[in-house]
């Protein structure tokens, strides 16, 4: 007897995830481990392989499991090429015998641990091998318990290595509240095993109940396109197969395959706002205006990322253009930023200011707005104070971004209007 619907469709969907990983499939395009350096390939290896961006057709790609996107620079613009969305160190993974070792995170939750299983049953059935990876971000009684449960339970279904992590989540997360501090945090021990294990790719369970959640939260905090594009299916390492899978079909996986999975108590408490949009914002938008509103917030989210990743790049250009033409890395021409359209010109400054210091995920919109008025609404006004002691202001013509440990006056800070 076959598995039945749910099952099925979950491991479909992460056999579509990974197909690029497949030994079969990158040697058919043409690709082999010894062209897949830990410099990563660049168009010269991947010439030298056989296939290049010039002589591979999207037939081409499409028959061996690739696509055009997974053959042009990932997450930026410019670099050399990377395949299959790999960075260097991962490539050497498939070095490995019996092909790239791919983690599941798992929490034990349903969604979670129907990808494991999934994935258990897939991989190896690509040539790849499959661990996995559970968090104790020790926030409730009995989390060490439940992490060494789940990591048994992710060997019974075949996954390994296995390793289970207790991080420490900070109380105060720099103002980001303790959902925020957990994600960081949980983060950091999956970049961690990911490296020690040289993983071609960590799997994430989030579904396309998680990508509606998203977005509506983006919706209700007035977020930008970046936000209101969701979560992406692919970013370095990390790949979420189920952003097309409903929740109730893994809950159904998990019945199934007589998979008993874990409930956190946070998913249905009310002091948390993605607590709140599941079990309330949500039904009532379904009740107020017929179903599919998940899936259509989720198609939103898809189309908005497209928009804002080619956005994403062309700010990219730009920015190292203006960069090239400072005498100092740090400063950038009014007078060039002025005459970039806006939704270029603010990724441009939103990103200078990460790169001057300020944490990921801390700059708001009230941020940028008011980097932006040094360029668009200059009256001499006084510099910008950021997160992590970054401040941004204007002198000579330039917008310059320094720590606030640089120790200058208000009185020093005067300046010429240009």
């Amino acid at each position: 007897m076959g598995p039945g619907l749910a099952v099925a469709e979950l491991r479909t969907a992460v056999r579509l995830c990974l197909a690029d990983l497949s030994p079969a499939n990158l040697t058919a395009a043409g690709l082999s481990p010894a062209n897949l350096t830990a410099a990563g390939p660049s168009p010269a290896n991947l010439t030298a392989a056989g296939p290049s961006p010039a002589n591979l057709t999207a037939g081409d790609l499409t028959t061996v499991g690739l696509s055009p996107g997974n053959l042009v620079p990932a997450d930026q613009a410019g670099g050399d090429l990377v395949a299959a969305d790999l960075a260097g160190g991962d490539l050497a993974a498939v070095d490995m015998p019996g092909g790239a070792l791919v983690l599941v995170a798992c929490s034990g939750g349903a969604d979670s641990l129907a990808l494991a299983a999934a994935a258990a049953f897939v991989a190896p059935r690509l040539g790849l091998r499959v661990g996995g990876v559970t968090v104790d971000h020790g926030l409730q009684p009995g989390s060490a318990e439940r992490a060494a449960g789940v990591a048994a339970l992710l060997g019974q279904l075949g996954l390994d290595p296995v390793r289970s992590v207790t991080v420490t989540v900070p109380s105060a997360g720099g103002g980001s509240g303790p959902e925020a501090a957990a994600r960081t945090a949980r983060y950091h021990a999956l970049d961690a095993a990911a490296r020690d294990y040289r993983a071609a790719a960590v799997l994430l369970g989030h579904t396309l109940d998680d990508q509606a959640e998203t977005v509506l939260l983006g919706l209700a905090r007035g977020s930008g396109g970046r936000s209101l594009a969701g979560m992406p299916a692919r970013r370095g390492c990390y790949r979420r197969p189920l952003l097309a899978v409903r929740r109730a079909a893994t809950r159904a996986a998990c019945t199934e395959l007589g998979l008993e999975p874990w409930q956190d108590p946070h998913n249905s408490d009310f002091r948390y706002a993605r607590a709140r949009v599941r079990h309330q914002a949500l039904p009532a938008l379904e009740t107020a205006l017929g179903p599919g509103v998940a899936e259509a917030l989720a198609r939103t989210a898809s189309q908005l990322r497209a928009d804002a990743e080619c956005l994403d790049e062309l700010a990219f250009a730009e920015s190292g253009q203006l960069r090239g033409d400072c005498s100092d890395p740090a400063g950038l021409e009014a007078g060039w930023l002025r005459a970039l359209p806006a939704a270029i010109r603010t990724r441009v400054l939103r990103d200078a200011a990460i790169m001057a210091g300020c944490p990921h995920g801390t700059l708001t919109a009230g941020h940028v707005g008011a980097i932006d008025a040094l360029i668009t609404g200059w009256h001499g006004q006084r510099w910008v104070d950021l997160p992590g002691g970054v401040r941004a202001r204007r002198r000579d013509g330039k917008v310059w971004f320094t720590g606030t440990s640089a120790g200058e006056s208000e009185g020093s800070e005067s300046v010429g209007r240009k």
